[in-house]
């Protein structure tokens, strides 16, 4: 199993943002504490169609220290896709 991370850029405010996302919803969560995201910027369903996180530029940095795992678009999308929640 593991988390992946696209590329920051994304503009929001001053900031570039990324989307982390993993194989299941609880290395989501790992991840998230890890680097030290707090649980209410999670996004996932019914609010959004698919479990992540949005993260800055310099969470993403620390998420890859964590082993996440650089992904481009396609992987991403094939990733959202086979996503298990709960």
């Amino acid at each position: 199993m593991a988390v992946y991370v696209d590329a920051a850029i994304y503009p929001y405010g001053r900031m570039l943002m990324c989307h982390i996302l993993a194989d299941t919803l609880d290395e989501l969560h790992e991840m998230a504490d890890k680097i030290g995201v707090a649980r209410k910027h999670y996004q996932g369903p019914p609010k959004t169609k698919r479990p992540h996180y949005d993260i800055c530029k310099s969470k993403r940095a620390i998420a890859v220290s964590h082993g996440a795992i650089e992904a481009d678009r396609k992987t991403i999308v094939a990733v959202s896709r086979r996503i298990k929640i709960g």
